[in-house]
């Protein structure tokens, strides 16, 4: 009977020491195409987020000591299914307070309407750039740190016609993501005077495109404007474009900068190609974040990772002004966390934020990738970086100030 007693008690013991570990966890769930359209280009994106975790747990965790963890979960980029089984489990099963995405437009849609949104988990997406985000009924619970496409392309549209630049044809993967950003682009590029001769949208993941390159080509303009992603339909678009000879000027947006596109078609194809991505502004956060970056052995230039930096970030902010690791009212914090005024809070400054925090004072988040002054939908400003394959990598040229 004795034995039976204190194997009763250690039981008991042990299951209390299982309660206190897992209370001791915030989990903060991660969602990225780890397959699919962008697997070259999540990695980094997650190690962007990741560094903000680990800083956090340095310097002494989150709500008096807790760890914060990141769970994964994998979107396809262009599976909505898969988007949304992957945020059921993120809501449901790990329980996770918050999100880091998705990245993927279609993604983050899935992922909002089918689970985030009735969960009442906040997201907070460091990629999805398609207008389409801004118009969800989210319930104030959808957020991104990156500008909207609608930004980008007109970008894109007044860089070319600066370069004198006035007749593109457009072939634009057919979702969310590649409407977005080819109807910005033709309403600005139309809007200053060039001519898009062809638009036309195409399927993602074809193994032949032929089609509607021979129908784009038709036209005799030399320019190619591909919005599409750099590791499935973007990439055979561009070898098959190159193998008829049809064009002489390669043009992409964010989705096709990723050197894993020259890996695959070869430097020389592709040397002068113009494209464009988000960037982040010159401020005492961004070098801030280049140096921390650095040291941690992750690319700081990396697409996205800046601003998956700053969602991370940003989020366990929330979570501790927020006081608990519940989800309601935490939307409401990162509000507070990311606006000014308040004390200024830059990347890597956990524990000053801590303090502040604690002793009542307001901050204001001014991150690796700008000030993230989120307006009424959820979006924030942004800055667009000018790019061009020299010497066989995607080469920064610089801001696009037109």
């Amino acid at each position: 009977m004795m034995k039976k007693r204190v194997l009763a008690m250690a039981v008991a013991a042990s299951a209390v020491a299982l309660s206190g570990m897992a209370q001791a966890e915030v989990k903060v769930g991660f969602l990225g195409g780890f397959t699919g359209g962008i697997e070259s280009l999540t990695p980094p994106i997650f190690d962007g987020a990741q560094l903000a975790v680990n800083q956090v747990n340095e310097q002494g965790g989150l709500l008096d000591g807790q760890e914060l963890v990141m769970p994964t979960g994998d979107t396809t980029c262009s599976d909505a299914s898969a988007a949304s089984n992957a945020a059921d489990r993120m809501v449901n099963t790990e329980q996770v307070t918050a999100i880091v995405g998705a990245l993927c437009t279609g993604a983050t849609i899935a992922a909002a309407n089918n689970a985030a949104i009735p969960g009442g988990v906040t997201m907070v997406s460091p990629a999805s750039t398609a207008p389409a985000v801004s118009n969800l009924d989210d319930n104030d619970l959808v957020f991104r740190t990156v500008p909207s496409d609608a930004f980008q392309g007109e970008m894109l549209a007044k860089l070319l016609i600066s370069k004198g630049i006035e007749d593109v044809v457009v072939t634009y993967v057919n979702n969310d993501y590649g409407r977005g950003l080819s109807e910005a682009f033709t309403e600005t590029f139309e809007a200053e005077g060039g001519l898009v001769a062809e638009n036309l949208a195409h399927e993602d993941n074809r193994a032949d495109y032929r089609s509607e390159l021979g129908t784009l080509s038709s036209t005799g303009v030399p320019t190619l404007v591909v919005l599409a992603y750099a590791d499935t339909s973007g990439q055979t678009v561009l070898r098959q474009a190159y193998e008829s000879g049809m064009f002489t000027q390669y043009v992409g947006g964010d989705g096709m900068v990723g050197d894993s596109l020259i890996e695959a078609i070869g430097a020389d194809v592709l040397d002068g190609m113009i494209a464009t991505r988000p960037g982040s502004p010159e401020l005492p956060g961004t070098d801030m974040f280049r140096a921390q970056a650095e040291e941690a052995g992750i690319d700081p230039t990396a697409v996205f990772a800046a601003q998956a930096y700053d969602a991370a970030f940003l989020l366990a902010l929330a979570i501790e002004q927020n006081g608990s690791a519940e989800r309601e009212g935490l939307n409401e914090a990162l509000r507070s966390v990311a606006t000014a005024p308040g004390e200024v809070i830059l990347p890597g400054e956990w524990e000053k934020a801590v303090e502040l925090i604690a002793a009542g004072t307001e901050i204001d988040y001014q991150g690796a990738s700008g000030t993230q002054e989120f307006n009424e939908k959820g979006d924030v400003p942004g800055v667009v970086l000018e790019m061009a394959v020299e010497d066989g990598t995607f080469t920064s040229k610089g801001y696009v100030d037109l």
